[in-house]
């Protein structure tokens, strides 16, 4: 049995060789924004649209393959009722994070394990984060900091460098907040004896 994640993911990639996987990567290869729309058309929440992304990323890697084991998971950023992407440029992450700034949004980072094109476990993990009323000035300089490294993750942060300096609060599993839920995906891989229990 091998494990694979269908992900380009470096956080998941990072966090799962830390826990001492080995995994090969295979991105799957979905159209996001499409299916994000429609999801949102339909009245979906933001965890069942992770979840569903998730779950399409697993089935679409895990099809031609009975054996391997295909870990798929996916973050959605909700603030008032607004999802938001992973910014395209700097000036998009700018825009996004004084949207962000001084509000509460809820993060949901949904896991998905497949084998053989089925979904055998999902799991999603929510977490509320209060970004604080940073200065204008602070941004820049953070964004200048920070440089490409916002343009990979849906809140334009990563809390593990400097991104932990937006916030005044948060409430909710690390891991999660990076992209992965690892401790109940640890239990499900020992489960089916992927890791020794």
């Amino acid at each position: 049995m091998s494990l694979v994640l269908a992900s380009a993911s470096a956080s998941r990639a990072a966090m799962l060789r830390a826990a001492g996987l080995d995994f090969d990567i295979v991105p799957a290869r979905i159209d996001e924004e499409e299916i994000k729309h429609s999801l949102k058309a339909e009245g979906a929440s933001v965890r069942d649209a992770a979840i569903a992304l998730a779950e399409l990323k697993a089935h679409r890697v895990s099809h031609g393959t009975s054996q391997d084991f295909v870990i798929a998971a996916d973050s959605m950023l909700d603030c008032g009722g607004t999802w938001y992407d992973k910014p395209a440029t700097p000036a998009a992450a700018r825009d996004q994070l004084l949207r962000l700034r001084g509000k509460t949004h809820e993060l949901v980072s949904a896991v998905v394990l497949a084998r053989g094109g089925s979904v055998i476990w999902r799991h999603a993990e929510s977490a509320k984060l209060t970004m604080r009323d940073f200065s204008d000035a602070f941004l820049d300089a953070y964004l200048a900091q920070a440089g490409d490294a916002v343009l990979y993750s849906v809140g334009c942060y990563q809390l593990e460098g400097r991104g932990v300096q937006l916030f005044s609060r948060i409430q909710g599993d690390f891991f999660s907040i990076l992209g992965l839920p690892m401790l109940p995906l640890l239990d499900i891989l020992r489960e089916n004896k992927v890791l020794r229990s």
